[in-house]
């Protein structure tokens, strides 16, 4: 599948993204592979592999939750650049 040029500034410009022009090109060809190759994989016979959820069948591989001692509040903010009272501060980023 060919992805244009206008697709990937698109895409970039959706992502708040810029590249150079060749930058854009070496993109939309790797692109362009990707979604090749995932076409090529539809097209493999998958009919005799049972599905599965996992990638191994070891079984439960989760610890008990259990209540373990912590941090108390003061160490947690020792090493903060700035806190106020039980919380850290940092930098307005939403407007």
């Amino acid at each position: 599948m060919k992805i244009t040029l206008d697709e990937v500034r698109r895409i970039a410009a959706l992502a708040h993204l810029d590249f150079s022009n060749k930058e854009y090109e070496e993109l939309a060809s790797q692109l362009s592979d990707i979604l090749d190759y995932i076409e090529a994989l539809k097209e493999l016979d998958t009919s005799g592999v049972n599905p599965t959820s996992h990638q191994t069948e070891s079984g439960e591989a989760l610890r008990e939750d259990e209540v373990r001692p912590s941090l108390s509040e003061a160490e947690v903010l020792a090493n903060a650049p700035e806190h106020g009272g039980a919380h850290f501060k940092v930098p307005k980023v939403i407007g």
